[in-house]
């Protein structure tokens, strides 16, 4: 970009530069747009020379960041310009600024096109340097057949003609439907006859892109793409700017691979044998060695070769050197050349015929695992997971228990979840994989999911010979001094189970086995309680008639939960208590688990979904959902008439993880004499989700971008004790609602809770829980809402409405309409703040629990201090600034009444929590306070403001405030938000929209001795 004698777009740079922040670069930046927009409105005295300098300059300002909504006609016309210098200009200022959907591309159609079809080479490459970057519909339905005639023109330099391949590529990716391409296959047979490389690399780019649309019409060109495989791999006639460290054009070599994979197959004979024999050339020629840009060049081809030799599926002594190659790879010390090694092995596993030969590089990649660089473990746990059958899945299985005591956390649940698939699908006898299982809980517990153990639950009941020796495992287990709390669930029900066939066993009596259970039961959670519960009763019943001690030992427990909070816990109590008292009736009431259904594992096919589901099936789901989504986002659009326009957006929701076999437990049977098979394995499936407070386990840390669990009592310490109704909307009345179904905790303290915390609880009832974790920056913000279903109940007919203010834009991600039992959903929610407001988005929630319809409108704590960002400053930022804001309406001062007593200390923390910074020793008087934040949203970007409180020391329901910023809508808001938090009594009833709407009070002195007359000539 030659700017060589533009002395003022110099000049204006160098003036940016030196801005000392970005408050002074902005009045700078706004100066210069002023200045162009007066001198574009003369445009009859604008010279060529003045216009391209001041089009410099606005792409420089928009290169900054700032918007630039002017110029853009100026702009267009210097297409049309005769000289090459205004040409240029206009060119690439029209590709920066203009979209391909911008009104004024159309009158530089006719323009661009003439350039194109012009004899001057230059002008055509920046015609079709423009038409590549922008792409449009309109470009490509005008200009596609003339940049078709330059590609293929004979006339035309190889410049002309690779810029025009490269643009009929990305018009083709845009649009591929209205490009003719039909018949193109000989004429893209003549281009890959091209002797240019240059030509021919921007040509292959373009086949590419065709046949992976395609293949078919292009069968003709297959030997053609073999025999520039064959001149490369023979370094035939190859220009030595084309030559990249010995090797000739690997971009050529990797593109004219790729393209070949989009065939199905190679029958020719001859062709074939001719590209194997290029494919050979490069397996063989392709080594390690020091030079790293060598090495770079020479594995993209060699990986792309691997790629194609997998896609053609070729005879098997082929298929070996590949993965003897590779097995030299992953024992080199280059960490990337282990990692691509390991990757394209794992990836050569989809080839049956290899299992064998990869087998023989079973150690090395063992070795692999304990790498220091984790990208090289979790290759090598995806290659062992795949490579393993039932020859090796023992060794390799207990490899990866062995690793698991010391891999990193963040591969402990990956490594869980590959080991208890890998024992399940391979096991060679039950007991060992019960084996397994237990050591996985015993080594790991925190990673494992209560799917593993549901399964072996499962695989126990089902399989008779195996109950003896599950229980007597877990007997073991469970006598350890520490036991994870997933040991002490699985263990309790096989003991409870099957502990009877312990019997002649030394130390395994009822009465023993009842005395190491119940030493867990203090270290505990709550969801786990229940299990122990039914182990007693299980107990119980196997030791009819009952020993006395023990029987009172399990009623004195029974008595002791007879009155506990949990619903769960205290109804299990009481009807194993009273069913205890039946005697040998006992024996039908609580007999034996029936067996299961036969089914396949949900850790099987969780991950064969996982490898079956690829990105375009991903797709089709993502449509699917979008199709039959509940979840709307109403957008507050209002055209001049104040008529709201009403939009629906969407994206794909992910269902929180549940418990895939959970219907397989709830499905038990009734034994046959009617009466109730209390030990249902339905507590095993649930109990391990709390019943009270489900956000508990919503927002634990395992969870997706959870928060950790957060208690809504303490959520209040520190929040303004202000009620809500003076953020109330005027879209609804949020505060009164009236509901059969009454929520736990106030809606409102909640609220206040979000506003200056990230995660907490926004709502609850007896049904459901609404939880919120939020990340913000900038003028942008991401809320995530957690909802949680607390019953054993689906609930139904779930909607989600987001009710927006106009200042805000936000879209939310889809909620299913039915949350199943126990179960949550996470609904991601993006937020960007369009300008400064008070006024508050309403989510709109329904479902239906049985006869029960729920609605409910909360207000989302997006609101106006979530925008802000503390930020200190010093005595000579402040005033400066300070002084260049004189009077309203950007610096605004009053007097506020009946502010709740509070110390400076006790306001300098309120202020803080609404992340305004407090500044000490700005001001000399100790009464008064002065603070700081930014600002920011998309019309003020990052704006200061700067705020000075005095307080009366006589009078604490009393101070006067004074706030400034340079937009005045920010003034007045900010004063009104900081008011509100400082008023006992908000006034109720108006909502932000009618306080905006009253007149703004005069500046007041207060009753008393100025405090701050020291300041006062500063400030």
């Amino acid at each position: 970009m030659a700017l060589s004698g533009m002395r003022g777009l110099s000049v204006f740079i160098s003036d940016v530069r030196n801005c000392r922040n970005k408050e002074q670069e902005r009045l700078r930046v706004d100066k210069e747009l002023g200045n162009i927009r007066t001198r574009f409105k003369n445009e009859k005295g604008l010279t060529p020379y003045e216009k391209k300098k001041y089009v410099w300059k606005m792409l420089y300002i928009y290169m900054l960041g700032y918007d630039v909504d002017f110029g853009h006609m100026e702009a267009v016309s210097l297409i049309s310009a005769p000289k090459y210098p205004e040409k240029q200009v206009g060119y690439i200022v029209t590709s920066c600024l203009l979209n391909e959907n911008h009104d004024f591309l159309r009158l530089a159609i006719n323009a661009v096109r003439n350039d194109i079809i012009g004899r001057n080479e230059t002008f055509q490459c920046l015609a079709l340097t423009l038409v590549g970057n922008i792409g449009g519909r309109e470009f490509a339905e005008s200009l596609a057949p003339d940049v078709q005639k330059l590609l293929i023109s004979s006339s035309c330099r190889p410049l002309v003609r690779k810029k025009a391949a490269l643009c009929l590529l990305r018009l083709f990716r845009k649009n591929p439907d209205i490009l003719n391409v039909d018949g193109w296959s000989d004429r893209m047979s003549q281009l890959l006859d091209e002797r240019d490389l240059g030509v021919l690399t921007s040509s292959m780019s373009l086949f590419v892109a065709l046949v992976s649309n395609n293949h078919e019409a292009y069968w003709s060109c297959l030997p053609k793409c073999v025999k520039v495989m064959e001149r490369l791999a023979r370094n035939q006639d190859i220009p030595q700017e084309y030559t990249y460290y010995g090797i000739p054009s690997p971009w050529l070599q990797v593109k004219t691979m790729r393209a070949l994979q989009y065939f199905p197959t190679v029958e020719d004979p001859s062709i074939r044998r001719a590209l194997f024999e290029v494919l050979q050339r490069i397996l063989m020629g392709t080594d390690v060695v020091k030079n790293v840009n060598k090495n770079n060049a020479s594995h993209a081809v060699l990986f792309e070769a691997l790629a194609l030799v997998m896609h053609l599926d070729s005879e098997k002594e082929m298929m070996s050197q590949c993965v003897a190659l590779l097995g030299k790879f992953i024992a080199v010390r280059e960490p990337n050349i282990r990692y691509l090694g390991l990757e394209n092995m794992t990836r050569m596993l989809m080839v049956t015929d290899v299992h064998e030969i990869i087998k023989r590089h079973q150690a090395q990649i063992i070795t692999s695992l304990k790498d220091p660089d984790i990208s090289i473990r979790r290759r090598s746990l995806d290659l062992l997971y795949g490579m393993c059958d039932v020859s090796n899945a023992k060794d390799i299985v207990e490899e990866l228990l062995q690793y698991l005591g010391t891999a990193d956390f963040a591969m402990r649940e990956e490594l869980a979840l590959k080991a208890a698939i890998l024992a399940e699908k391979f096991a060679p006898d039950l007991s060992w994989y019960v084996d397994v299982i237990l050591q996985l809980i015993d080594k790991a517990g925190d990673f494992v999911s209560d799917d593993i153990w549901f399964r072996v639950v499962q695989f126990v009941t089902n399989n008779e010979d195996l109950q003896p020796y599950a229980a007597l495992k877990a007997r073991e287990y469970i006598d350890k001094p520490a036991t994870h709390e997933t040991m002490v669930k699985v263990s309790a029900y096989l003991l409870g189970e099957y502990s009877h066939l312990l019997a002649r066993r030394p130390g395994c009596s009822p009465k023993e086995i009842f005395s190491i259970i119940h030493e867990k039961l203090p270290t505990v959670s709550t969801p786990t309680i229940p299990i122990l519960l039914t182990t007693y009763a299980k107990i119980l019943m196997h030791s009819q008639p009952p020993d006395p001690e023990l029987q009172n030992q399990i009623w004195a427990v029974y008595s002791k939960y007879e009155s506990c909070i949990d619903a769960e816990i205290q109804q299990r109590a009481v009807e194993y208590f009273a069913l205890s008292r039946k005697g040998e009736a006992l024996m039908d009431i609580l007999a034996e688990m029936p067996k299961f259904p036969e089914r396949q594992s949900s850790l099987i096919k969780k991950a064969e979904d996982t490898e079956a589901d690829t990105a375009e099936l991903s797709a089709i789901k993502l449509r699917t959902q979008q199709q039959t989504s509940n979840a709307l986002v109403l957008t507050d659009q209002r055209p001049a008439n104040g008529a709201p326009q009403v939009s629906q957006l969407g994206m794909v929701m992910v269902p929180s993880t549940s418990n895939a076999d959970q219907n397989a437990v709830d499905q038990r049977s009734t034994q046959s004499n009617g009466t109730l098979s209390v030990v249902d394995p339905q507590s095993v499936a649930q109990d391990h989700a709390p019943t009270g407070d489900i956000l508990g386990d919503l927002l634990s840390p395992l969870a997706i971008e959870g928060p950790p669990g957060v208690s809504p009592q303490s959520e209040l310490n520190g929040v303004p004790s202000h009620d809500g109704s003076n953020d109330a909307l005027a879209l609804a009345p949020v505060e009164d609602q009236e509901s059969t179904v009454k929520p736990i905790g106030d809606i409102g303290e909640r609220f206040q809770a979000l506003c200056v915390k990230d995660s907490g609880v926004l709502y609850e009832d007896p049904y459901v829980q609404i939880g919120i974790k939020a990340e913000w920056r900038g003028h942008q913000g991401r809320m995530v809402l957690f909802l949680g279903n607390k019953n054993t109940a689906p609930l139904d007919s779930v909607q989600a409405i987001i009710l927006p203010p106009s200042h805000l834009k936000l879209e939310i991600s889809l909620v299913p309409e039915i949350i199943p039992p126990r179960a949550q959903v996470q609904c991601p929610l993006e937020v960007v703040n369009v300008r400064p407001s008070r006024d508050v988005a309403v989510l709109d929630f329904s479902y239906k629990f049985g006869t029960y319809l729920v609605n409910n409108r909360l207000r989302l704590p997006a609101v106006l201090n979530k925008f802000f960002q503390p930020i200190q400053v010093s005595a000579e930022e402040f005033f400066p600034q300070w002084r260049s804001l004189p009077g309203p309406p950007l610096k605004l001062q009053e007097v506020v009444r009946g502010v709740r007593p509070m110390s400076l200390g006790e306001m300098a923390n309120l202020f803080n929590s609404l992340r305004l910074m407090v500044c000490p020793g700005l001001d000399p008087n100790a009464c008064n306070l002065v603070a700081s934040t930014t600002f920011y949203s998309e019309s003020t970007r990052a704006m200061l403001c700067l705020i000075r409180i005095e307080t009366d020391p006589a009078d604490r329901t009393q101070l006067r405030m004074t706030v400034a910023s340079g937009d005045p809508t920010l003034t007045f808001e900010l004063k009104e938000f900081i008011k509100e938090n400082l008023v006992s009594i908000p006034t109720a009833g108006k909502s932000p929209a009618s306080v905006a709407q009253q007149p703004q009070p005069t500046n007041q002195p207060i009753a008393s001795s100025d405090p701050g007359a020291l300041l006062a000539g500063l400030l």
